[in-house]
């Protein structure tokens, strides 16, 4: 039987990816800082095992995942979120034939750094907005040119992301925390997520968020861009990339697609798949059998989705379409095989509630805010 270490429990692509493994026929792990988790609780997962967080200490977090992946003989290790730039640090720390699905840690985070994306997508003439970094001449010139993006070239969820008309003044810059300026894009945004070997997408998911909570998706709706899937599959080509692989794009006016963004690592995209699908795709480098997608456009994370309800009722705007799509959409964790994930999500949930009430923050900001990467 292989045994597979996912090194995140909290989120629920993690429960489909826990659930897809096991369907597969393989033993599933799960390594995690908060100890009982979403992924934890199904009835898929052989054992979770706590780790320290990586924000509390690099080194620690590594040998700890090291240490657990010799002792219970891991043949996979799959990273699932944030987490993915730490993982990729693992090369050459594991069992000798323990496989981990993602790419080396230089050329992660040269995709997770996204001043670094931008360029390396645009020299291979792919489209992407102008960008330059905060404090540089070029910078100045796009801010009086436009509206533009301001945001730190290492971040997620949307923190410390603004939005500046053209002619307002940027910030002052910060050594300390990097940040880019990028053209503003006018359109709609568009996500995707990617299972690649090799250099060969074997799937591609592109969808946009259906309700949001702030800058994230808590419903999904599957949608069909072939101008995005090409640029995905150029992209994927021209870096040879294994593993899991998401960007975000704006399609423009004129109907084309800018990839704002890469995240070098999976995204809700993975709700669309069939789990035991994905999990032959990853346990196999030559897979070539199809990825079956679900039948249904959209899905929803219920509990968040019925808190941006409530919010949407007392804002009085927006409610009757969050309402709509908390009614009809199916939840992504709900299944009456493995009910106890999503009955017990309040309980296993509880350490990122209480961070979103006590810091004011909504709950995608700090789901991960301790397994992130934010520097150099």
């Amino acid at each position: 039987m292989t045994t597979v270490l996912l090194t995140l429990g909290r989120l629920p692509k993690a429960l489909d990816l826990a659930r897809g493994f096991s369907m597969a026929g393989c033993r599933v792990l799960v390594a995690e800082p908060y100890g009982w988790t979403l992924a934890g609780a199904s009835r898929h997962v052989a054992r979770e095992f706590k780790v320290p967080p990586p924000s509390a200490g690099k080194t620690a977090y590594l040998a700890a995942l090291a240490q657990f992946a010799e002792r219970e003989g891991v043949d996979l290790v799959v990273p699932v979120s944030e987490e993915t730039m730490h993982v990729a640090h693992l090369a050459g720390m594991l069992p000798e034939g323990t496989r981990l699905f993602t790419m080396p840690p230089r050329e992660v985070l040269a995709l997770h750094d996204k001043a670094s994306f931008v360029q390396k997508a645009a020299a291979m003439g792919l489209a992407v907005p102008e960008s330059a970094p905060l404090g540089s001449a070029q910078a100045e010139a796009l801010a009086q040119s436009g509206p533009v993006v301001v945001k730190p070239v290492y971040s997620c969820s949307g923190n410390g992301l603004s939005i500046l008309r053209g002619g307002e003044p940027l910030p002052p810059a910060n050594p300390a925390q990097p940040m880019v300026v990028q053209r503003f894009v006018e359109g709609q945004e568009h996500s995707t997520c990617t299972i690649a070997q090799g250099g060969r997408v074997v799937a591609t998911i592109v969808y946009r968020g259906a309700l949001m909570s702030g800058s994230v998706a808590v419903a999904f709706e599957r949608v069909d861009v072939p101008a995005i899937e090409a640029w995905v599959t150029r992209f994927v080509a021209e870096t040879g990339w294994s593993g899991f692989i998401s960007f975000d794009f704006i399609i423009d006016a004129a109907g084309v697609p800018y990839a704002i963004e890469c995240n070098p690592r999976a995204t809700s995209g993975v709700h669309f798949w069939e789990g035991a699908d994905i999990a032959r795709a990853v346990l196999e480098p030559g897979w070539s059998g199809p990825v079956r997608v679900r039948r249904e456009r959209t899905l929803q994370q219920f509990y968040a989705c019925l808190t941006e309800t409530q919010g949407a009722m007392l804002r009085r705007k927006g409610f009757l379409p969050a309402l709509r799509t908390l009614v009809t959409a199916r939840d992504v964790s709900w299944d009456r095989r493995d009910p106890w994930p999503f009955l017990s999500m309040i309980g296993t949930s509880w350490p990122i509630i209480w961070q979103s009430i006590t810091k004011g923050a909504r709950f995608g900001e700090v789901a991960t805010v301790d397994v992130g990467w934010y520097e150099d």
